[in-house]
């Protein structure tokens, strides 16, 4: 598993550069250049160390960066927020919210769980504030943290992904990253974005997930979904630290001649339909896997879209491999997890459909 992910951080979005108008020779040589020059000052890290340098560097390069929620003063119960009250000071890291109205907020919560108190705020205050202004004005930037999913040992109360929630609701941005390198990159690009976003962090990664990435300041393009492992037989969807998983199957349904495709969506809303689309078309069957319980959750999203656009190429039900409906179980977390077994089976049956 740990190999799995540290390849993904060799894969940078093309869209690092800047969109030029040039030759495909040029435009290559400079990817490969900056793609070098990233490499050459990049530093092994896990999820956690990314996050907590991205947040340094947005609070050192906009002063109207705040981060609050709580205990993030002293670092947070994953430690994410750890050195930057020493540095930043405690006006710009701190655990009550006081008035941030015209500045960059980045709140933390403390599980992802813990996020339903503050429901109200975040679908029916933050994602409407441009809509009833005509876009006369917006949140100025508000950017919602949170670790999101299983744990090994959190129970009902420390281990729920609640991204479908948010993902019905217009206005909101919501990011989940598979990776350090990509949570640092999608996390600057998420604060720097005008408009409100949550971004779950899969806290499953936080110490397990360890790569190079790159020590100065660089974005990820929102909305682009990113082909991590290109097949031709069928198309797997997935994101956060689900994505690890997937890969294990990918690779164990290659012993067996099967060719998985394998995206990445990133975002969830506004997700990439084109990728996902560009790939069923190709392949004719589609595995979306995902933590969440399977009624409701953003995978029925996806099914139903692909359905729409490409039901006449489709050459199997598209399958999902997902949580159970049921509250998250502590004794029971193995049953209830789409493990790799399980990803596999659906992988195998839906190719032999």
């Amino acid at each position: 598993m740990a190999s799995c992910l540290r390849r993904y951080g060799r894969r940078l979005s093309v869209s690092i550069c800047e969109k030029r108008e040039l030759s495909t020779a040029c435009e290559g040589q400079i990817i490969l250049q900056q793609h070098q020059q990233l490499q050459q000052t990049a530093k092994s890290m896990n999820l956690c160390s990314a996050i907590n340098q991205a947040l340094h560097l947005a609070l050192e390069t906009d002063p109207r960066s705040y981060v609050f929620g709580e205990d993030v003063s002293f670092g947070g119960v994953f430690r994410c927020t750890t050195g930057l009250t020493e540095r930043f000071g405690k006006n710009r890291v701190f655990n009550t919210p006081l008035c941030e109205q015209g500045n960059r907020a980045i709140a933390e919560i403390q599980f992802a769980d813990y996020i339903y108190p503050a429901f109200d705020q975040i679908v029916n205050e933050a994602a409407k504030f441009r809509y009833r202004s005509g876009n006369q004005y917006d949140c100025g930037g508000l950017t919602i943290r949170a670790p999101y999913g299983a744990v090994g040992h959190g129970g009902h109360y420390h281990s729920q992904s609640p991204e479908a929630f948010f993902c019905h609701v217009p206005g909101i941005k919501v990011v989940i990253p598979r990776s350090p390198l990509q949570a640092k990159g999608l996390l600057l690009s998420c604060i720097r974005d005008p408009n409100p976003v949550v971004f779950f962090e899969p806290k499953w990664l936080y110490r397990l997930a360890v790569e190079e990435v790159p020590e100065h300041d660089y974005m990820l393009p929102l909305s682009e979904a990113e082909v991590i492992r290109e097949g031709s037989d069928i198309t797997l969807v997935g994101w956060g630290a689900q994505l690890s998983v997937m890969e294990q199957a990918c690779t164990d349904a290659e012993k067996d001649g099967i060719s998985c495709e394998l995206i990445d969506l990133k975002t969830l809303i506004p997700w990439d339909r084109e990728t996902v689309e560009a790939s069923v078309r190709k392949t004719g069957r589609l595995l979306i896997s995902h933590e969440a319980p399977v009624t409701g959750g953003f995978g029925a999203e996806i099914s139903a879209s692909i359905v729409e656009r490409c039901f006449l190429r489709l050459e199997a039900p598209i399958a999902r491999v997902c949580g159970l409906d049921t509250p998250f179980p502590l004794v029971f977390e193995p049953f209830y997890m789409p493990t790799k077994n399980k990803i596999l089976d659906a992988i195998k049956s839906t190719v032999n459909y």
